[in-house]
């Protein structure tokens, strides 16, 4: 790592990377490290996530460059962090923390997060605020003897919340101004009292969701991310890098829903039929492209500053895996009718390509409705990425309290 001419260190490059990866495998060789320890010791190499701040398990280095240390790590048999598992902290709450946290919250939270030691949730939608987030009624006080805020509502669809530590929250704080401008973000200790999470079984017969019942929930002022009544301009971060990590998460070729696919083409050729045929070359076509737009948006992100194509990807995510699930218990006839097991499961990672084609097919469904609604996403992308008009929204301008419910 070279100095510049002011004195001050460049930002690593592809050698000095490998360099760290040697070091980092010969101080801590992965067969005899406990997983947990390889884990710390990797972030604190700067190695976790190479585009993060130095001392926040980056080094300042072009995030184009981790694919190559995972891939290193990865052939060396080194322990990963489960990404299913602790996807929500990963992909939505470390963006967000690393963007509107201070130094403080950067430092308590991301290293547990980024190792696996503490699990986060997503508390955003409520059952009347699900595709119109904004319209969200959980309350935020501020006792001001103390300075703490007391929160009270209802959320629900929220995956891994009866695994998680801690939570990012949204909650109305001010109801005499307009929806979007009268909420705060926090951050949330699910094991505090007053937090209790309920299981919603899925079509499945899982329980990946839960809905989360908050009941005079004590949240100290420390815990908020960014100005309060500046809530709505935080989460957007969070939902832009939720559609990304959704719709745009690094695939192989035949990755996600059209391997399994492809699989059963190759090795039943008793199915085929020519009509299958032409759709399986259409979706195949279709994902591969999907997969090559995925990988361009990624290299055009700055860290933490996603842009409106990651609902187009999104988009894309959600329609595919319905096509390319549907297609896939009809090539198995008969048997694509069957389900294994309708065991009723609270699973710690979601696994959108596990188990069999029915389960596929069944999981798939939700695809369109989590991490923002189809019909939502074609607004964005109608607005925010095509530049077309706006829908008429009459109630822009309307203090929360007014508004019909």
């Amino acid at each position: 790592m070279a100095a510049s001419a002011g004195g001050a260190a460049d930002p690593p490059d592809a050698d000095d990377l490998r360099a760290r990866v040697r070091q980092l495998l010969r101080d801590h060789p992965p067969a005899t490290t406990d997983p947990a320890e390889f884990l710390d010791a990797r972030f604190d190499a700067g190695l976790a996530w190479v585009h993060f701040p130095a001392g926040l398990g980056g080094l300042d280095a072009p995030r184009a460059l981790q694919p190559a240390v995972d891939a290193e790590l990865e052939a060396a048999g080194a322990p990963g962090n489960d990404p299913r598992r602790i996807g929500i902290g990963l992909g939505m709450a470390a963006p967000t923390v690393l963007r509107y946290g201070t130094q403080e919250q950067r430092e308590r939270f991301l290293k547990p997060l980024w190792t696996g030691r503490e699990v986060w949730c997503q508390l955003f939608s409520e059952p009347g605020a699900g595709s119109d987030l904004a319209a969200l009624a959980t309350r935020a006080v501020r006792d001001e003897a103390t300075g703490d805020w007391i929160v009270d509502g209802q959320k629900v669809w929220t995956s891994s919340a009866h695994l998680a530590r801690w939570a990012i929250l949204i909650a109305r704080t001010d109801p005499e101004l307009p929806k979007h401008r009268g909420i705060t973000y926090f951050v949330c200790d699910m094991t505090d009292p007053g937090v209790e999470v309920r299981p919603l079984r899925q079509i499945t017969g899982e329980a990946e969701f839960n809905e989360v019942f908050l009941t005079g929930v004590r949240i100290p002022d420390a815990h908020r991310l960014g100005d309060v009544g500046e809530g709505w301009r935080v989460a957007q971060t969070t939902l832009m890098n939720e559609r990304v990590s959704i719709g745009g998460a690094r695939q192989p070729r035949e990755g996600g829903m059209i391997g399994p696919a492809a699989a059963t083409w190759r090795d039943r050729p008793e199915l085929r039929t020519h009509d299958l045929h032409q759709r399986l070359l259409d979706l195949w076509v279709e994902a591969e492209v999907g997969r090559l737009t995925g990988e361009r948006l990624r290299q055009q992100l700055v860290a933490g500053h996603p842009g409106p194509e990651g609902s187009g990807m999104k988009l894309t995510f959600a329609r595919l895996n319905q096509a390319i699930s549907g297609l896939e218990v009809e090539l198995l006839g008969d048997e694509g009718l069957l389900y294994s097991d309708w065991t009723m499961r609270r699973p710690e990672h979601v696994d959108f390509t596990g188990r069999d084609a029915g389960y596929r097919y069944l999981r798939s469904k939700g695809n369109s409705i989590e991490g923002g609604t189809s019909e939502i996403l074609l607004n964005i992308v109608a607005e925010r990425v095509l530049g077309l008009p706006p829908e008429p929204r009459n109630d822009k301008d309307v203090a929360w309290k007014d508004l019909t419910r």
